[in-house]
């Protein structure tokens, strides 16, 4: 009999208020159910936003050092149980166990990170234009935070989001993803056993519509950060504006890596791969595009299509398994609805294409690495984002071409080159247009100490991650002392 599931709402662990469930079923094997979980709607998200207003008075005016402890705490734990997380991580959204450990890695990294900055919420002190008068700014929290998070990285992104609000002094009304509900609720019951106060943090599962949308709407929630589509994150944009919340939007990605004449072929091939088929495809930051420079357009393709086609599909707990399952059916869906549409284009499907059903695989939703060739900077397939294990290849004659290819595009997360120059490395970092910029390196791979984030439309400004991210989670305060015993008047012409 599965696991039934529960919220976390006002200090209790709660069913939502209509009694609905839903299945949480394992993508390498739709048969077996993770757990049940609430289906929850506006009344669970309203009666969460008043658990954290409640909580919020308390929180804010725990000296910062003092939550920086607990978030520390919340990393200790993580710890010791890592390998438990992470396998059930792999059992709910399939990607293999190297890389959800890597996932509760990131999650203990930005802990222990954020524990540190409790200590380090700068404010600055500058001289004053009249005498005898002192100036200096703070950060406070701001309030009630709507934290909505994807599946793809279930624990590690969460971290980012919620390890700094709390630090900041904000409580939280979380909503995870559908897909991803049992990394959710151990992350929460990781918080309270670390001792964040039991009214702070506050857990909704359900979907976008009935969840996300309340919770976005809500006047009593001040801030929103949301990582998922650019076609969602406008909606919440759009929405957020009537109540004047602070939003950080981190969406979609269309990442190309660069291959140049001089580079390293085999460390690009295998940047390529790693970033093409990690996590299925399914990052924000997965390697998307590939544009050749075409001295070494055929011979990196051969090699290429190759390695790409001995990579092996299976169960992510299978220590063998190279690729995982995508996460549901409708992921399997949008990539072969996207082969479909590089084969109108008229590109050359090279390897793959199709979902993938043999032997193990035969009761989840698998697909086959897949890579067209012969693609053009104007073909949808390399515009457009697919979230999924397919790989589109272009060919240029000469830097600034590819650097103008791979701009070419509405999105601006992360980028890479392979080069032995290094005068061309530099100018990448100069020219790409994007968010992040690697350099002999594939297009993933996120540390928590650095900022993460896109330009275009992939967000609006705002980063997760390192010490922005603190700067999203506070408001500024600035503070005159006038000690002079006299009025003085500043913005007079005292000239």
């Amino acid at each position: 009999m599965s696991t039934r599931y529960q919220n976390y709402i006002a200090g209790k662990w709660v069913d939502s208020v209509s009694g609905e469930t839903a299945e949480n079923r394992n993508p390498a094997n739709w048969d077996e159910v993770v757990g049940i979980f609430p289906r929850s709607g506006k009344e669970d998200v309203n009666a969460a936003v008043r658990s954290a207003k409640e909580a919020f008075d308390e929180w804010r005016l725990t000296p910062a050092p003092a939550r920086g402890d607990i978030i520390r705490r919340a990393g200790d734990i993580m710890t010791a149980r890592k390998e438990e997380i992470s396998k059930n991580m792999t059992r709910e959204m399939g990607k293999i166990l190297d890389e959800t450990r890597g996932d509760v890695q990131e999650g203990i990294d930005t802990a222990y990170y954020a524990g540190t900055e409790g200590r380090r919420l700068f404010g600055h002190t500058v001289p004053s234009e009249l005498a005898n008068k002192f100036n200096m700014s703070l950060r406070r929290p701001i309030g009630v935070a709507g934290i909505i998070t994807p599946w793809n990285f279930p624990m590690a992104i969460p971290t980012w989001k919620i390890f700094p609000a709390l630090v900041c002094g904000n409580t939280v009304v979380f909503k995870p993803a559908s897909d991803t509900p049992l990394t959710a609720t151990t992350f929460v019951e990781i918080l309270l056993e670390a001792g964040v106060p039991p009214k702070a943090v506050n857990l909704v599962h359900g979907g976008g519509d009935s969840v996300g949308v309340p919770l976005v709407n809500h006047e009593e929630v001040k801030l929103i950060s949301f990582t998922g589509s650019t076609a969602v994150g406008k909606a919440i944009s759009r929405s957020a504006g009537d109540t004047l919340k602070r939003v950080s939007l981190e969406l979609g990605g269309k990442n190309a890596q660069i291959v140049m004449d001089d580079a390293d072929q085999d460390l690009a091939l295998e940047g390529a791969l790693w970033g093409a088929f990690g996590t299925t495809g399914q990052r924000c930051t997965a390697t998307s595009r590939v544009i050749l420079h075409s001295k070494i357009h055929d011979q990196f393709v051969d090699m290429l299509v190759s390695r790409a086609a001995k990579l092996r599909l299976g169960d992510g707990l299978n220590p063998e398994t190279e690729v995982g399952p995508m996460v549901n059916q409708y992921q399997v869906e949008t990539v072969q609805r996207y082969v479909g549409v590089g084969r109108e284009e008229g590109a050359t499907l090279a390897l793959g294409g199709n979902q993938y059903k043999e032997g193990d695989c035969a009761k989840g939703w698998f697909h086959e690495p897949t890579i067209f060739t012969d693609v053009t900077p104007e073909m949808r397939i390399a515009k457009e984002e697919v979230f999924g294990p397919m790989l589109s290849v272009l060919r240029v004659d000469g830097f600034e071409e590819a650097v103008r290819v791979l701009n070419n595009t509405k999105y601006g997360l992360s980028s890479s080159i392979y080069t032995a120059d290094v005068s061309r490395a530099f100018q990448a970092m100069r020219d790409i247009d994007a968010g992040i910029t690697y350099i002999n390196g594939p297009t993933i791979g996120a540390e928590a100490h650095m900022p993460f984030g896109g330009v275009k439309e992939t967000g609006n400004g705002h980063r997760e991650g390192g010490w922005e991210v603190y700067e999203f989670y506070t408001e500024t305060k600035t503070i005159f002392v006038d000690y002079s015993g006299h009025l003085q008047r500043a913005q007079i012409d005292n000239y």
